[in-house]
């Protein structure tokens, strides 16, 4: 196991990578990450949907249930690493902040 603990900040991402490492996770392949955005208000306007579409391709809505906030989802296949995550969380924040939503979750199934 590689451990790149000492080099990921002290936020919810990093500890999320500490996880992933202490899992032996192995960075050095392509996953499929999938990132949650979620919306102020339901159902998320269109606009915003055609915009995130335009950015990272098909996307995956979930509608609120059981009490649970609906979010949309989208992949991105690739190498796992800090920089790129935090940067595609920022990235879609950013164009979705006109329109209630926010990309602060993200997975990927190893």
């Amino acid at each position: 196991m590689t451990n790149f603990a000492a080099d990921w900040p002290d936020d919810a991402d990093g500890d999320v990578f500490r996880k992933l490492a202490a899992a032996g996770f192995e960075f050095g392949k392509s996953w499929s990450v999938d990132y949650n955005v979620d919306f102020a208000t339901w159902p998320p306007p269109e606009p915003a949907l055609e915009l995130l579409r335009s950015m990272y391709g098909s996307l995956a809505v979930f509608p609120p249930d059981e009490g649970d906030a609906g979010y949309v989802q989208f992949q991105i296949v690739g190498p796992v690493t800090y920089e790129g995550v935090t940067s595609v969380q920022r990235r879609a924040s950013s164009a979705m902040l006109p329109f209630g939503g926010v990309c602060e979750s993200w997975g990927v199934m190893h």
